[in-house]
């Protein structure tokens, strides 16, 4: 895969500080209550993270954490959003569902078009925005019927993909868009068909081995020239410096104990103007 450099895309976000931040309960593969986690890191870690993204030129807004909802810190997983319309979360687990209505709040304090969901579904932690459409993943979280729905919410044309590896629950683990039409993947954590579909549509695609899946590289953000992704993965950020992008490096390892890195912690706000 060759790259040309570009002009950074500068984007707006949305982030929640991790002042609850917490592994009280395990609902993916990565989550240990027993591991200790150090609280004053993880705020210091996420905040590094906001600064890298202000700092590159983005717009980052803010969500309110709340008390007993430790994985608010994860603001990717709470809608996703195209043209102004927003379609809403509705997250597997009740340790989580409460956290749907806040992002709903903020939508409609934005004054943008809100479809509420009937089916359920994890927000950009599962939908993938690139070409003009939607890459969407199942079976882990999201319910393969949440993939109609939001094609009908948001206009655009969406892509099912099955997700076979519980390490990679949702897709955002194990893909990331990296311009407006290039994607980096892990093969291993689709099915064989899925990962049909990708070579078909994607066929320069950047590949990532699990090595650097693992170590949560493609839970990346990407503005078309930086690629802000998890410390641990050298050798994917090696691949993109290769190709002609900045990779900024980042420690998230206490987020990490969570199953969230970068992307996790970060939700795009594709809205019909500036905000």
């Amino acid at each position: 895969m060759t790259h040309t450099l570009c002009a950074v895309t500068l984007r707006t976000y949305l982030m929640c500080p991790p002042e609850h931040f917490a592994v009280e309960y395990s609902i993916n593969a990565w989550m240990d209550p027993s591991t200790p986690v150090d609280a004053e890191l993880a705020v210091k870690q996420w905040t590094t993270l906001r600064e890298a993204l202000a700092a590159a030129g983005h717009t980052v807004h803010l969500l309110t954490p709340q008390p007993g909802l430790p994985d608010m810190v994860y603001a990717a997983n709470g809608a996703v959003s195209v043209d102004g319309v927003v379609y809403g979360a509705r997250f597997r687990y009740p340790q989580r569902a409460p956290e749907a209505q806040l992002h709903r709040d903020f939508y409609y304090r934005l004054g943008w078009t809100f479809v509420e969901p009937a089916e359920i579904n994890e927000g950009e932690g599962d939908f993938a925005f690139v070409r003009g459409m939607l890459l969407a993943g199942h079976g882990f979280r999201t319910a393969p019927a949440a993939h109609a729905e939001a094609q009908e919410a948001l206009g655009r044309p969406v892509i099912s993909l099955r997700l076979v590896d519980p390490r990679f629950y949702h897709l955002d683990t194990a893909l990331a868009t990296l311009t407006d039409d290039t994607i980096v993947y892990f093969p291993g954590a689709f099915s064989e068909p899925s990962q049909r579909v990708l070579r078909q549509l994607f066929p320069d695609a950047m590949i990532a081995d699990e090595t650097d899946a693992v170590a949560f590289g493609l839970n990346l953000v990407s503005d078309g020239r930086n690629a802000f992704l998890n410390a641990e993965a050298t050798g994917l950020a090696a691949k993109l410096a290769a190709a002609g992008f900045h990779p900024v490096p980042l420690d998230l390892s206490e987020l990490k104990k969570g199953g969230g890195s970068v992307k996790c912690c970060i939700a795009e706000l594709r809205g019909p103007r500036a905000i």
